[in-house]
């Protein structure tokens, strides 16, 4: 290259891919050569790629990759009585009391209830943030409700089939009984929802009869809460983080065939 000659743009791939903890740089550039990398949707073999980390959305195996590592992404098990605010304006236990280790300033994705516990989701992501939200997204959350009575399946089909609340019809996207040993006096309903509507899940078990005691989030989206204490934060792992964002890549696209009511 001639002393005139411009500097190349971009970042190597294989650089970028290191940087952002994928492999080694030598790793990276088998990963490329094997056609196992996409930029923006294509894939690349070529070792001699360069890219903008700020704008090009890399994949790795058809699993977005984050290239900026100044964001943060992490789990909570909120307990029951917190609420999903960064600052309380009636004084209550709010999100402070995690968001406050963190350099970063992390916010959370979404809200439960004070009186009902489980998976949030933090971060300073406000891209995958606005996404996640978007009315037209619709990411699925599941719940465990322990409820008044004995359920039956029929219970269970209305659920599915849909019911009417004040403010419009609602229809679970699954729902199913789970074994609960108390005579009868209680069940267990694992219910899976896309919408955001407030109180959603309570509203519409009311609605059936079956009035909540208990509700835990298991579930956002990909990301699953598994056996993260009450209480207790936690970075994602690569692999939930690239659900996560392959996900919410896809959220780019308007879900209109079925969009999420507000």
């Amino acid at each position: 290259m001639s002393a005139d000659s411009p500097a190349p743009e971009g970042v190597r791939l294989q650089k970028v891919l290191a940087a952002a903890g994928v492999a080694s740089r030598r790793v990276s550039e088998e990963m490329i050569g094997a056609g196992r990398v996409s930029v923006n949707g294509r894939i690349v073999t070529e070792l001699g790629t360069r890219i903008d980390p700020e704008k090009d959305k890399v994949a790795v195996d058809g699993v977005a990759v984050q290239l900026d590592t100044t964001k943060r992404y992490l789990m909570l098990n909120k307990p029951v009585g917190v609420v999903s605010s960064l600052r309380d304006e009636h004084d209550r236990p709010d999100l402070r009391q995690w968001t406050s280790r963190y350099e970063e300033r992390v916010f959370n994705v979404g809200r439960l209830d004070a009186d009902t516990s489980g998976l949030l989701l933090l971060t300073n992501d406000g891209e995958l943030a606005h996404v996640l939200a978007h009315p037209s997204f619709g990411v699925t959350k599941t719940y465990i409700a322990l409820v008044k009575g004995r359920v039956q399946p029929r219970t269970v089909a209305r659920l599915l089939n849909g019911v009417e609340l004040e403010d419009g019809p609602i229809a679970a996207d699954r729902a199913r009984l789970l074994p609960e040993r108390s005579g009868g006096q209680t069940s267990l309903l694992e219910v899976t929802l896309h919408s955001g509507r407030n109180r959603i899940v309570r509203r519409m078990l009311d609605e059936v009869g079956h009035p909540v005691l208990e509700l835990v989030r298991r579930q956002f989206g990909p990301l699953h809460l598994g056996s993260l204490p009450s209480g207790e934060i936690r970075d994602l792992t690569k692999v939930e983080l690239g659900q996560l964002l392959t996900l919410s890549r896809e959220g780019h696209t308007p879900r209109n065939s079925r969009p999420r009511e507000e």
